[in-house]
């Protein structure tokens, strides 16, 4: 068994097998896992925002989706993974507050999980599995050596997708 990695809020990773990535209390935000299934390659980004240009001086790439993707392909092809070869599973994006509104700053998840599935088909990226929505966190453990996606939610059964 390898190691654990571990992605920040509004940041990503990529791991190897047999090691693993996670990432910890997905609310609003949506976990975008890339693999590499031939190399056992994975990526892993933990998107905040969905859109970087409506951001001013923004420093951190990693929050958005259009410019967090992007910036894991690229550290995922200079560690060996074949970009034509990528494909997704994601899951977050839930709507934490019930607010009977369809106010854009309330729909922030509903928002991420869309910009997150525009950029993805643009990139030609297949979504495999998705796991977004509802009004719940969730914790995700993605496993390259399987290609395992292990979803937990607190107060529901763990899922492997």
């Amino acid at each position: 068994m390898g190691n654990m990695i571990k992605v920040g809020m509004a940041d990503f990773n990529i791991c190897q097998s047999p090691d693993a990535i996670t990432t910890l209390g997905l609310g609003s935000c949506v976990g975008v896992t890339l693999y590499d299934s031939v190399r056992k390659i994975a990526g892993l980004a933990h998107i905040m925002l969905p859109d970087s240009t409506l951001v001013k001086n923004n420093s951190n790439i990693a929050k958005f989706a259009d410019t967090g993707i992007d910036a894991c392909i690229d550290m995922m092809v200079k560690a060996g993974a074949s970009r034509q070869s990528l494909t997704a599973k994601i899951a977050g994006g839930a709507q934490m507050f019930a607010f009977g509104s369809n106010n854009d700053m309330l729909r922030i998840g509903e928002r991420n999980v869309e910009a997150t599935k525009k950029k993805l088909k643009e990139l030609g990226i297949r979504i495999l599995v998705e796991d977004t929505g509802a009004n719940y966190g969730r914790t995700i453990e993605f496993y390259p050596e399987t290609g395992a996606l292990l979803i937990k939610a607190v107060g529901k059964e763990i899922k492997t997708v």
